[in-house]
């Protein structure tokens, strides 16, 4: 028998719902989901209801009442400093939304918490285990292409992200921290930890307070370039939501994705077309399916690496890096100011 791990969820919001789906089919793994806790009640009770959990209004009174072995996180990103010291207090392993915090100086104070009291933490970054991205890690890997040195990694899509999450019309800093750390860390992922990071942003849709699209340069440690895009504003048709496409381009080869989930590979004069399109899990809905399936794989990551007693691959110390890229393309572009 697998020994449970009893899972709390704070938040049962818009994109809670997959969290919550994915720690029930994680009930063979060993994920035990017993209790969900949202400030509103209206939220929760249906939740706790629906999945058969216990349910709060209270994150204090959820921690002391329940006996965790891990929490997910996943509310908006004001909350989660109180929210992850409160879990680190209580000595529970911790999962937590992107973005990781408000400010570096948020995320640095987590990290530092979690490590002195050696207690796990990581953030539930999941574009990079999305299985077209996990596909392309696994080509770049095996050498198919040689080593890469240049690519454009863009998640661009006119998808109305505004009717599930109206309140990220109001966010001063929005699509650097909704998407720019997704694209920003499957950049790592691919390519290596950058030295050097340029950045342009817009606003293009007047009704949203901050910018809606950035354009990044990097240069990766490597030497390799990389293009890094994301916006909500792209009208392309056919519409590429949810998925982050990319071309890299190596030494020997070349990888290509495609709406659809299709991977075009290039290798020594030879081109092979990979079908990496998720299944479509009982809860999930296409076009959706390709972020719900990896919302299921990092949990499934997630529980793994609190079983066996160690850091997940997107740790704490290693999201760290990705958020100081994040900050770093907002210092670079502030030099020029979007007008109120």
């Amino acid at each position: 028998m697998v020994k449970k791990i009893a899972v709390g969820l704070i938040g049962c919001g818009f994109f809670a719902q997959n969290h919550l789906h994915a720690w029930k089919d994680l009930a063979p793994d060993g994920a035990n989901l017993v209790a969900v806790c949202d400030i509103d009640p209206e939220k929760a009770r249906p939740v706790g209801e629906k999945f058969g959990a216990r349910w709060y209004t209270d994150a204090e009174t959820m921690f002391a009442t329940e006996r965790l072995g891990l929490v997910d996180i996943a509310t908006q990103v004001r909350t989660h400093l109180p929210l992850v010291e409160m879990a680190i207090r209580h000595g529970v392993p911790t999962i937590t939304q992107k973005p990781f915090g408000q400010n570096i100086g948020e995320v640095r104070r987590m990290v530092k918490a979690s490590r002195a009291a050696g207690v796990f933490l990581a953030v539930h970054e999941n574009f990079r285990f999305t299985r077209p991205l996990l596909k392309v890690a696994e080509i770049i890997k095996s050498g198919a292409i040689g080593t890469p040195n240049w690519a454009r990694i863009g998640f661009r899509t006119g998808y109305d992200i505004y009717a599930g999450q109206p309140y990220l019309r109001e966010e001063q800093r929005f699509i650097l921290m909704d998407l720019g750390v997704h694209v920003l860390d499957v950049a790592r992922v691919l390519l290596g930890e950058v030295e050097h990071i340029t950045a342009e942003l817009q606003r293009r849709n007047p009704t949203v307070k901050g910018e809606d699209t950035a354009t990044m340069l990097l240069r990766h440690a490597s030497g390799a370039v990389s293009v890094v895009e994301c916006t909500y504003e792209s009208r392309r048709v056919p519409d590429s939501f949810p998925e982050t496409l990319v071309e890299i381009e190596g030494e020997t080869g070349a990888i290509v994705s495609r709406i659809g989930s299709k991977i075009e590979v290039s290798s020594n004069g030879t081109l092979e077309v990979i079908d990496a399109d998720p299944p479509v899990l009982p809860w999930a809905a296409r076009p959706w399916h390709v972020a719900q399936e990896s919302v299921l794989t990092t949990c499934r990551h997630m529980l793994r690496s609190v079983r066996a007693g160690r850091p997940a691959d997107t740790s704490a110390e290693d999201n760290l890096k990705t958020f100081a890229l994040v900050e770093a393309a907002y210092e670079q572009a502030g030099k020029v100011r979007l007008k109120p």
